[in-house]
């Protein structure tokens, strides 16, 4: 084999080599059931090996913290925008140059500074028990703080992350005041001392414990897929608040490429990829959350949940206001 062929055969195997190698290492605050079928995808379509590593976002952040220069994330999964937040201002993530990712993502749901991305839309509706509950007898979030509710709301306790970043929504849009007199007003018309998860709400609600529940949709979407709980889940109603203002509340599920990521190029791929329109509908259908790109159709669960109107919110304004928030919640004795 004359000189320049064999020159030609190791560049092939070189490229090869590299191909093969090619990996991302993913810190993910999502449970594995429902990320890794899309990461194992993206393996397949692309060649790129994917180490993942799960568990509490806040725990991951700490890690990624302490790991510092030699943390091996190249991205982190989080939910819930006031984590991805934090992890921003920790200095933890990085700016990502994607023209396909700030085309397909709306710019409320992603940061102006690009260093993290909303990947699904999360709602946090009023989900009722027909019967003891007449939708006409609903308006809009501010409305649960009449004494008319007292002894009937069931809702997580106030060191929960979605229930932060709903009171700072409200701050953000009716100003710090008037949040505190609605969180005074909240609290006293709560049926029990919040306790459990947003799954523990609408299972009490359907127990008779209370008559409405704070909830997230895509908890009663699983729980409709859960045998132990689908009784649960058919015993309450969605009621989306604040049709004739704002828009219900909504968060996300997102990501970010960390800061010292040393596959930054794979990590942007993998971000890019999760807002294809497959990925997208995969998400919806899987994890009962709604798309964050335009035009992909929503799983039949959620259809069936309605269509609704949705706060416009700059979502990086909720990790801003989270301290506030915190604040507002304590000061109204919220557990």
């Amino acid at each position: 084999m004359k000189f320049w062929q064999k020159s030609l055969v190791a560049a092939a195997l070189t490229v090869a080599t590299l191909a093969q190698a090619a990996e991302v290492n993913v810190y993910s605050g999502r449970q594995e059931e429902l990320i890794k079928p899309m990461l194992d995808q993206f393996s397949k379509d692309t060649g790129i090996k994917v180490n993942l590593i799960t568990g509490k976002p806040d725990e991951l952040i700490s890690r990624m913290q302490s790991e510092g220069r030699n943390s091996p994330a190249d991205v982190l999964i989080s939910t819930d925008v006031g984590r991805l937040y934090r992890a921003e201002v920790q200095g933890l993530l990085q700016p990502v140059d994607s023209k396909v990712l700030t085309d397909a993502i709306p710019a409320h749901l992603r940061d102006p500074k690009q260093q993290w991305f909303g990947l699904t839309k999360r709602a946090r509706p009023i989900m009722y028990v027909p019967g003891k509950v007449k939708p006409e007898q609903l308006s809009s979030i501010e409305d649960l703080a009449d004494p008319k509710w007292k002894g009937k709301i069931c809702v997580r306790s106030s060191d929960n992350i979605y229930n932060q970043s709903m009171v700072a929504a409200l701050i953000a849009q009716l100003g710090e005041e008037k949040t505190q007199a609605w969180a005074n007003g909240f609290v006293k018309n709560f049926a029990q001392p919040p306790k459990g998860g947003d799954r523990d709400q609408i299972k009490a609600a359907a127990a008779g414990v209370c008559d409405i529940a704070i909830a997230n949709t895509y908890y009663l979407g699983g729980m409709f897929d859960d045998a132990g709980d689908k009784a649960a889940a058919e015993a309450v109603k969605v009621f989306w608040p604040n049709q004739q203002d704002r828009g219900a509340h909504i968060n996300i599920s997102g990501a970010g490429v960390a800061k010292y990521a040393p596959n930054k190029a794979e990590a942007v791929k993998l971000l890019e990829y999760m807002v294809k329109p497959e990925s997208q509908s995969w998400y919806a259908v899987t994890n009962h959350e709604y798309p964050v790109v335009a035009d992909v159709k929503w799983s039949q669960r959620l259809e069936s949940f309605g269509k609704f109107k949705a706060e416009q919110l700059q979502l990086s304004t909720l990790g801003e206001l989270n301290a506030k928030a915190i604040q507002v919640m304590d000061k109204a004795d919220w557990k």
